[in-house]
C-alpha cells in the first residue's frame, strides 16, 4: 500500500480529551476517529489491527472446536424477561421500540439468543458438546464511556458458549477455552496473566478473567510469589493470621475510655497508642431489603464491597454518614459491635483476635481490652476486607501476594444451568429423559486489545506494534520522492516483499524526511527501511527495528532475506513474552 493512497490522519499533538496512552495514540496515529460519546470509527489503519486481532481470535477457536455463528445485534425483549435479566440488567441496556412499540435491545451480550438457538436446533445428547462462537458488534451504555476503546459504549466483541451434559464435560469445554485464550494473547504478544474472578451481572459458578498488565488498567490484580495463585483483588482472599494463644498475651478488662474529638480509626490508634490493627472498623450496611448490618473489619483493613454484595446481595450500599446516624442514632467514630441490635458480621480477620478496641456506641467513648467469645460474639464470620501487598498466599505456605494493575482483555464462565433452566432449553440423555445443558460462557473483547497492546508497546515517540498484530509488517521510507534512483529501488523492494507475502507500505509522500521519520515511529511498524540520503549514495540501505531501535546497513538484494529473518524471529520473541 502506498502512503499517498491510504488515510492516514497522523497528529502532532495529543487531543486533550484523550488521557491515557492507547486512547491518545491512537488518535495521534489516525487510528480512529471518534463519533459520539463512546463511539468511534475506525480508520483504514486501525481496521487493519482490528482484523488481525480478530484472525488471531478465529483461528484458535476454531482450533479448539467451537462452530462460527453471526447472532442478531437486536434482541426482543421477550427472551430478556425469560431470562430475568429486562429488569435487573441496569442502564446500561440499550431498549428501543419497533413501529409496532415491540420492545427490544441492543445486545451487550447473547446467552438469552444462543440458549434460544439451542432450545430450538439441539435435541439429542448425541449432539452435545458443542460451542457456538461469534465476533460482532455490542453496546453497553457506560455512564462514562473513557479511554477510548478501552472502556467504550459500542465494541468489537468475541463471545462463545459451550453446552455439555454434566459438569465434567463444562469442566473439559471450560479448559479447552482457557487454553484456546493462552494461546491467543501468547499470539498477540501480551503480557498476560490469568486470575480467578467476580462472575458480575452475567452470573454463574466460577470465572477466570485475562488481564494485560499495566500500569493503566483500571483492574488491582493480586498474584503470588511463590506459587500460580492469581485473583483480582474483587475476588482475592488471604491466608488468616495466626490468632494468639492465652500465653501470648493475657486478656485485659474490659474498659470504657474516653476519646475526646477521636472519631477516625487513625485518630483513636494515634490516642490511645494502640495499632491500627487492633480497632475494630464498624460499618454499616443497608442490604437490598433496606436492612441495617454491621460489618467489622480490623482498623487497618478496607472493605471489599464486591464480597460484601456477595453476602448481603446485589443491592447492598453503604449509606452515608447522616443515613447511618438516621438510622442508628449513633455518632459515626463512635459505632460499636457491644449491645447492637443489629445484626453482625466480623471478617475472618479479627476471629481470634486479642484486647481489641472498638467504639462504645456514645459520642467520644470507645471500649478498650474487647476480646472475642468473652465479651462479644457475633453472627457469622465471612471473607470481608481488600487484600493487599505483603498478605499471605492463601494456597501455599511460603509465598505473599502482589498487586499489580491489569487491563481485562478477556473472562471465561461456569454458568451451570441459569439460562438453560430460565429459558428451559433440554435435551434428550440415552435414556429419553430430558435434561438442561449445563452453560460455559467465554468473552473476549476484540477490540479492546488493540488499545491494551499499545498500552504495553510504546514509548515516547509512538507504537509498538506486536509483528502478530501490525497493520504493516515494513514501512519503506523513501527520503525524497523526487529522487529517481531512490524511487527504482523502493518500487523494487515494494513488489518484490509483496511477492513474498510481506504486507508493505510505502512512504511515497513528498514530505520532509523529519516528518516520515517521525510518523514511521508514532505507527509503529515493525521494520523500517529507510532509502536516500548518504547510504544510497553507498549503494546501501538502512534497516531498522522500531522496538530496539538497531539500524543495519545492507545492500537492496539483501533486504528480503533480511526482513524474513528478522519478522520470524521477532514473532516467535513475542509470543513468548
Amino acid at each position: 500500500m502506498r502512503y499517498s493512497a491510504i488515510l492516514i490522519p497522523t497528529l502532532k499533538e495529543s487531543p486533550v480529551e484523550a488521557r491515557v496512552v492507547s486512547h491518545q495514540l491512537m488518535l495521534r496515529a489516525g487510528l480512529i476517529r471518534q463519533l459520539s460519546s463512546g463511539i468511534y470509527t475506525w480508520l483504514p489503519l486501525g481496521l487493519r489491527v482490528l482484523r488481525r486481532v480478530e484472525q488471531i481470535v478465529r483461528s484458535e477457536m476454531d482450533r479448539a472446536g467451537a462452530q462460527e455463528v453471526l447472532m442478531p445485534a437486536v434482541q426482543p425483549a421477550e427472551l430478556w424477561q425469560e431470562s430475568g435479566r429486562w429488569g435487573h440488567y441496569g442502564k446500561e441496556l440499550l431498549r428501543l421500540t419497533d413501529r409496532h412499540e415491540r420492545a427490544f435491545c441492543f445486545g451487550p451480550t447473547h446467552e438469552e439468543v444462543i440458549t434460544d438457538l439451542v432450545r430450538r436446533e439441539i435435541r439429542s445428547w448425541r449432539q452435545l458438546p458443542v460451542n457456538f462462537y461469534q465476533i460482532q458488534t455490542k453496546f453497553r451504555d457506560e455512564i462514562r464511556p473513557r479511554f477510548g476503546v478501552m472502556r467504550g459504549r459500542e465494541f468489537l466483541m468475541k463471545d462463545a458458549y459451550s453446552f455439555d451434559m454434566d459438569e465434567a464435560g463444562l469442566e473439559q469445554s471450560y479448559q479447552q477455552m482457557f487454553q484456546a485464550y493462552q494461546r491467543i494473547f501468547s499470539r498477540c504478544g501480551l503480557r498476560f496473566r490469568a486470575v480467578e474472578a467476580d462472575t458480575g451481572a452475567i452470573g454463574g459458578a466460577s470465572s477466570h478473567e485475562f488481564h494485560v498488565l499495566a500500569s493503566s488498567g483500571e483492574d488491582t490484580i493480586a498474584s503470588c510469589t511463590n506459587c500460580p495463585y492469581a485473583a483480582n483483588v474483587e475476588k482475592a482472599t488471604a491466608a488468616l493470621p495466626a490468632a494468639p494463644s492465652e500465653n501470648d498475651e493475657p486478656m485485659q478488662p474490659l474498659t470504657e475510655v474516653e476519646t475526646p474529638g477521636q472519631t477516625s480509626i487513625d485518630a483513636v490508634s494515634q490516642f490511645l497508642a494502640v495499632p491500627a490493627q487492633r480497632l475494630i472498623k464498624s460499618l454499616v450496611v443497608v442490604d437490598e431489603a433496606g436492612g441495617s448490618h454491621l460489618l467489622l473489619l480490623r482498623g487497618n483493613d478496607e472493605l471489599n464491597e464486591v464480597k460484601m454484595r456477595l453476602l448481603l446481595g446485589n443491592g447492598a450500599i453503604l449509606p452515608g454518614a447522616e443515613q447511618v446516624v438516621q438510622q442508628t442514632g449513633l455518632p459515626v467514630g463512635s459505632l460499636g459491635p457491644l449491645h447492637t441490635t443489629l445484626p453482625v458480621t466480623a471478617d475472618l480477620a479479627l476471629h481470634g483476635g486479642r484486647n481489641m478496641v472498638c467504639g462504645a456506641n456514645r459520642k467520644d467513648y470507645h471500649w478498650t481490652g474487647v476480646n472475642w467469645d468473652r465479651d462479644l460474639v457475633v453472627a457469622q464470620f465471612a471473607d470481608l476486607r481488600t487484600v493487599v501487598t505483603g498478605d499471605s498466599c492463601p494456597r501455599c505456605a511460603s509465598g505473599t501476594l502482589v498487586l499489580d494493575r491489569g487491563i481485562e482483555v478477556g473472562h471465561v464462565f461456569k454458568l451451570g444451568l441459569k439460562y438453560s433452566q430460565a429459558l428451559d432449553a433440554t435435551v434428550l440423555d440415552a435414556n429419553g429423559e430430558a435434561h438442561h445443558p449445563i452453560m460455559g460462557c467465554y468473552g473476549i473483547g476484540v477490540s479492546r486489545i488493540v488499545a491494551a497492546a499499545i498500552e504495553q508497546h510504546h514509548d515516547d515517540k509512538g507504537i509498538i506494534w506486536p509483528v502478530s498484530l501490525a497493520p504493516f509488517a515494513v514501512i519503506l521510507v523513501q527520503i525524497n520522492a523526487k529522487e529517481e534512483e531512490a524511487t527504482v529501488i523502493a518500487q523494487q523492494l515494494y513488489q518484490t516483499l509483496q511477492q513474498q507475502g510481506v504486507e508493505v507500505l510505502w512512504d511515497d509522500r513528498d514530505e520532509r524526511a523529519g516528518v516520515k521519520f517521525k510518523d514511521a515511529d508514532l505507527l509503529g511498524i515493525p521494520l523500517q527501511v529507510v532509502i536516500g540520503g548518504r547510504s544510497l549514495k553507498e549503494g546501501m540501505v538502512e534497516l531498522r527495528q522500531r522496538r530496539i531501535g538497531e539500524v543495519l546497513s545492507i545492500a537492496p538484494d539483501q533486504v528480503a532475506a533480511t526482513v524474513t529473518r528478522l519478522l520470524d524471529q521477532l514473532g516467535r520473541e513475542e509470543s513468548a513474552l
